[in-house]
């Protein structure tokens, strides 16, 4: 019995970004390990204006969210980062590989999210040393996986906000 050719782009998913995934929590644990090997703890170098490497330590989330807490934050993000990773793996492998708007800002938010988990599951705390600033105005401080988050957030934003629909074929919209 002759077997059928598999169409491997019918079958493909947003599994096919993971590659993209495992080079960014490279580059950001590399980034983390340069910043804690070269730095003291909230020593600062100015790379140009507006941007200096500040080596400082997270306890919370987002902007020190809940920082101050007892120390029952870490596993509270832990877990909510792993679901999250979770619930995108899922996304991703049903998915097919032609979203790939989707299937990118979900593999950014995937990277991120295992970025910071593994500090916090190391550390306790979340290793960030990118410090933008105008003037005295300081950003709070981030990192690589903290960029992969955010710019994968904008994207599903705007993927939902500026997503061409389409009528499937012989329909017509009333």
């Amino acid at each position: 019995m002759p077997s059928k050719p598999i169409d491997l782009q019918k079958r493909a998913s947003g599994l096919r970004f993971l590659w993209l995934t495992l080079l960014l929590i490279v580059l950001d644990q590399f980034t983390k390990q340069w910043v804690i090997r070269v730095f003291d703890l909230y020593e600062s170098i100015e790379i140009m204006p507006y941007l200096n490497f500040t080596y400082v330590r997270n306890m919370g989330a987002a902007f020190s969210f809940l920082s101050d807490q007892g120390g029952w934050q870490r596993w509270l993000f832990t877990g909510l980062a792993i679901a999250v990773s979770l619930v995108l793996l899922v996304w991703l492998r049903r998915n097919p590989v032609g979203l790939w708007r989707q299937n990118l800002a979900f593999t950014l938010i995937l990277a991120g999210a295992i970025g910071n988990v593994i500090d916090r599951i190391i550390y306790g705390y979340v290793i960030d040393f990118i410090d933008v600033y105008v003037n005295e105005w300081h950003w709070p401080a981030f990192n690589i996986a903290d960029m992969a988050i955010t710019i994968g957030a904008v994207l599903m934003l705007l993927e939902a906000f500026f997503e061409q629909r389409q009528e499937p074929a012989g329909q017509e919209s009333k």
